[in-house]
């Protein structure tokens, strides 16, 4: 907003230029959106700003872009000169934390941020990377500079400007005098929010995805210009006030639906939903709900698509699915205080605190009937989470659950550094668990194996010589040998799911990775038994010659307990022998085994209940 603005006839033509490039600001689709004072600096009125011949303008730290009205530029020329004030604020050139330092170890063991910089050097730098970005976005009259110093960003550039040595050419893309500096550290005198710390680079995010909106409304044909919808007020709440889920928000695209609206999902939305592949969260308008209301449902639906809930559902029905983990997070969101838990399709229960989506998702399965009644946000018995697989956004370089892992990870990192609000323990726990990398099944595999066998030990024995007592015959020196282990102790059983279900290939991969581990640990001998809907017994076979002599026989049902009978009632078989059941989950009856297992099953498959044995979940 200018200051001192005179009466148009007292204008001289400078100031008529200066007034019509802050016109040109004030309609730009990007700086338009942004709340920032522009004073047209009186003579006198800032005495320890020096607005000397040749400065067209200056930014303080304090928040002020000061314009000076007796330089001589056209409309465009001041239009690019503000918005490059603008951008020092924005990009949060005056924050010490973003510029150049160290970390500083304090008596009371806490860590201080040490600025260590030339803050000339500094500034130009700024400016450097400021210019690059106006055109970048193709600013009406913006260059890319020229430069040797151009780079990724401000640090990058003040680093290459200390290593070669500042140029003329490279202290000229300010908006000062020639040989001066645009940026003021506490140079003006404040104004009505002094000492008042203003988020200019949320507002600034939130301008930058607002104006991206706009253009693609424009290409696709929407002009029409509407005030803001409450669900769309709510959503950017989140990006310029919650660091945790803003980058989120900024993703996701607001969709109204309702009856009549002409939307996909018109008339079987109750409150909201999210579809994660096409980055859409459905809301009905005519639900009723007041902004707090809107906060909460939009956080819920968001989490949803952060912790990836759409790709870990992994054979499980995706209903009850989406009903524990609603439980989930409507309990963080209570103890965050977030918005407000709406009446309709909110489930929460105190008494599931602290418990993951997996282990109230094995409570609700024990009782379908009671559970198949719940509601979500979409409704009475439907799924809020549209999407229930995988795929790769053709927009994005990365793919859809790597950006919302990074992304969810990347607000937990700003909003605990800047203090933004409580976050649970669980939620936190689940977001880093998120950003670290899976086991890989095989290594899992690997590590079952060698826990149920472990190497066999060499022992040193004076009953059979060493051979190099021979070179010494007068110094007794024992020799190694193996220690006798009885081939039954070191053996396991493998039942195979040879049902109709299982491809050849499914069970060449897990049979393949079984006999590698088998070989490794040096274990003897296996019990084979093929299973569908009887057991067929293979015997004891080789490791060696499991994949490749077997022939599989049975085609039929699944029915598994046949077979870990006849490997539990077998004499020849050991008490304690480990069994691993190599399945799809396509399992007719529950299964009881008292010898201790493992289960391998395809990735995308799940087991019809809960295993107390380790769970392996193989891929190509």
């Amino acid at each position: 907003m200018a200051k001192q603005k005179k009466a148009d006839d007292k204008l001289t033509p400078n100031e008529r230029n200066l007034y019509a490039g802050m016109e040109l600001i004030k309609q730009h689709r990007l700086f338009g959106k942004l709340q920032i004072d522009l004073v047209v600096a009186a003579k006198g009125r800032f005495p320890s700003v020096d607005l000397q011949k040749g400065t067209a303008a200056v930014t303080c730290e304090s928040g002020d872009v000061l314009l000076n009205p007796g330089e001589s530029r056209t409309p465009q020329q001041w239009a690019y000169i503000i918005a490059h004030g603008m951008l020092h604020l924005c990009f949060g050139h005056f924050d010490s934390e973003n510029m150049p330092g160290f970390y500083e170890q304090q008596n009371d063991g806490k860590e201080k941020w040490v600025e260590r910089c030339d803050r000339a050097v500094w500034n130009t730098a700024c400016d450097i990377y400021i210019s690059k970005f106006l055109a970048d976005i193709k600013f009406p009259g913006a260059e890319p500079p020229q430069l040797e110093f151009t780079a990724s960003d401000e640090r990058k550039i003040y680093a290459l400007i200390i290593q070669k040595g500042l140029t003329a050419e490279a202290a000229n893309y300010g908006t000062s005098a020639v040989g001066g500096h645009d940026m003021v550290w506490n140079g003006a005198v404040s104004h009505w929010y002094w000492g008042r710390k203003k988020s200019y680079a949320a507002e600034f995010a939130y301008a930058l995805a607002d104006s991206v909106h706009s253009v693609i409304d424009e290409v696709g044909g929407i002009i029409e210009k509407r005030a803001k919808t409450i669900q769309e007020n709510a959503a950017e709440w989140f990006i310029a006030h919650y660091p945790l889920l803003g980058a989120l928000a900024s993703a996701f695209k607001i969709v109204e639906v309702g009856y009549g609206s002409g939307a996909a999902a018109d008339g079987d939305i109750s409150v909201a939903a999210v579809n994660v592949t096409e980055r859409k969260i459905y809301v009905n308008t005519a639900a009723g709900l007041d902004s707090e209301e809107w906060r909460f449902v939009l956080a819920h639906e968001y989490l949803h698509a952060g912790l990836m809930h759409h790709e870990r559902c992994e054979g499980r029905d995706p209903y009850l699915w989406n009903v524990a983990c609603d439980f989930v997070i409507n309990g963080w969101l209570h103890e965050m205080q977030i918005g407000k838990m709406p009446m309709n399709g909110g489930l929460y229960d105190e008494t599931l605190k602290g418990c993951s989506s997996e282990e109230i998702y094995d409570m609700i399965v024990r009782d379908v009937r009671r559970s198949s009644k719940l509601q979500t946000f979409r409704g009475n018995s439907k799924c809020d989470i549209l999407d229930k697989g995988y795929a790769e956004s053709k927009m994005m370089p990365t793919s859809l659950d790597d950006f919302c892992r990074s992304a969810l990870r990347a607000g937990l990192e700003y909003h605990e550094e800047k203090g933004r609000g409580f976050i649970p323990a669980g939620l936190i726990e689940e977001i880093c668990a998120l950003s670290e990398p899976p086991i890989p099944w095989d290594v899992e595999l690997a590590k079952w194996f060698e826990d149920h066998f472990l190497p066999i030990e060499k022992k040193r024995t004076y009953a059979r010589p060493s051979r190099r007592q021979s070179s010494t015959p007068d110094i007794p020196r024992p020799s190694y040998v193996t220690t006798d282990i009885p081939e039954y102790s070191r053996t396991y059983g493998v039942i195979i799911d040879t049902s109709g279900s299982m491809s050849p290939e499914e069970i060449g991969i897990a049979l393949g990775a079984v006999v590698s581990y088998s070989v490794e640990k040096e274990v003897p001998l296996v019990r084979v038994v093929f299973c569908d809907a009887s057991a067929y017994d293979a015997g004891w076979l080789r490791p060696d010659d499991m994949a490749g002599t077997v022939e599989v026989k049975g085609r039929g049902g699944t029915v598994l307990q046949p077979a870990v009978d006849l490997l539990e009632n077998d004499k020849d078989f050991p008490k304690d022998g480990p069994i691993l059941i190599i399945t799809d989950g396509m399992i007719e009856d529950d299964l009881t085994v008292h010898h201790e297992h493992a289960f391998m099953l395809p990735r995308g498959y799940r087991l019809p209940f809960r295993a107390k044995g380790k769970v392996f979940y193989f891929s190509r």
